[in-house]
């Protein structure tokens, strides 16, 4: 049984609690400036033990920045080398400088929520209060710097470090805006494959099958299927600097997307003379890089175009305008993009499905109308 005893500092009475860990060893703690404190510790310690949940307090005292290297390794094999990039670059410049340092059982969740908030305020000039030195994070990058913290703090409650993760429960992070998509008619594309020269087949294959640059660049001639009107989608090239990195697609999951004829015409002469392991755009051999965000040729083509500025990302969403536009069902649309629920379909592209809610109400009106007796004051206003 744990028991309190008394003791005497320079600075007064302080308690000490005697008790013993599940293992039966003894151990203490010290330090209680008030007797009542020390018996609040001594009940916690002891239901603890009855429920399983006790933690030594001891291993609460490793620092954020000796659980890291452990966490950041195992998201290493478990994400994409392109997120990894990212949660090692969240670590390295947000969360180390401000928790390495720090034991896991002192943070508190009233820190993290101040860190949150500070991470999203500007940096102000010391000698110029009014001048900005540094924007605040975005809200993707502050999410992202959470989640790095939480993770690390998940593996100590795995680890019986903690009995609970104190960052969770966090009430400040901030929402993320979702970016407008802009969408081009099939006039616009077509103007914008003609602008883009030897990149014209590229520009084609992402408006009218959807599938992401990624997935675009690690396309190999085997994987067009031209008696099925199909591509094979399964490798995804993520550009890392200067060097690409092939891996599983966004999902993880292989695909068959489906390729209007006049689409396969064009991959056609695009494939020709290559073998049937060469990479289908750029010289064969080499993933094609991104194009410049500023001068390089998507951004001549869209110019010379004249179409609204856009990114080639945006050439997936232009698919998805224009599969709707054509009948597609949601289901077909969802696969076809990759979407693993239907759901993620329907809610990334609501706006889309806008004309859907009129066709019900006229539908509704067509069917019904005729059923409904009309008001005495209705029947007389239409007379």
């Amino acid at each position: 049984m744990a028991t309190i005893e008394p003791y005497e500092t320079k600075s007064g009475r302080r308690y000490l609690v005697r008790y013993r860990m599940p293992s039966g060893k003894q151990t203490k703690k010290r330090g209680f400036r008030r007797k009542l404190d020390a018996e609040r510790f001594m009940s916690t310690v002891e239901v603890s033990k009855l429920t399983g949940d006790y933690v030594q307090p001891s291993l609460g005292r490793i620092t954020v920045a000796e659980l890291a290297p452990k966490w950041l390794q195992r998201k290493e094999i478990d994400v994409a080398k392109s997120n990894y990039r990212t949660l090692e670059s969240a670590w390295r410049i947000h969360v180390q400088p401000r928790w390495g340092d720090v034991a896991v059982a002192d943070i508190e969740l009233d820190a993290v929520e101040t860190w949150i908030a500070d991470m999203g305020r500007p940096v102000l000039d010391p000698a110029d209060p009014e001048k900005i030195t540094r924007q605040g994070s975005g809200a993707t990058t502050v999410i992202r710097a959470y989640g790095v913290l939480a993770g690390i703090l998940d593996t100590a409650v795995k680890a019986k470090r903690l009995r609970s993760n104190p960052a969770r429960g966090v009430e400040n992070l901030p929402r993320k805006t979702n970016k407008r998509h802009v969408y081009l008619s099939a006039e616009d594309v077509a103007r914008l494959a003609a602008e883009s020269g030897q990149h014209r087949a590229l520009v084609l294959t992402l408006s009218y099958t959807g599938i992401r640059w990624g997935e675009a660049v690690a396309l190999r001639v085997r994987d067009i299927q031209f008696l099925r009107r199909r591509l094979s989608v399964h490798d995804n090239a993520v550009q890392l600097g200067v060097d690409h990195a092939e891996g599983l697609t966004k999902s993880r999951k292989d695909r068959s997307v489906p390729v209007p004829q006049f689409v396969l015409d064009e991959l056609a002469v695009q494939c020709e003379g290559r073998g049937r392991d060469a990479l289908v755009f750029g010289n064969g051999t080499d993933y094609l890089p991104r194009p410049k965000s500023s001068g390089g040729w998507f951004a001549g083509a869209v110019k010379r175009a004249g179409v609204q500025k856009i990114t080639p990302h945006d050439l997936r969403h232009s698919c998805a305008s224009l599969a709707i536009s054509a009948g597609v069902n949601v289901l077909a649309l969802a696969r076809m993009l990759g979407h693993g629920d239907p759901s993620v379909t329907l809610r990334v592209y609501a706006d889309l499905f806008d004309s859907d809610l009129d066709a019900v109400a006229e539908a509704l009106n067509s069917k019904c109308a005729q059923t409904v007796p009309k008001t005495v004051g209705a029947a007389a206003g239409s007379a």
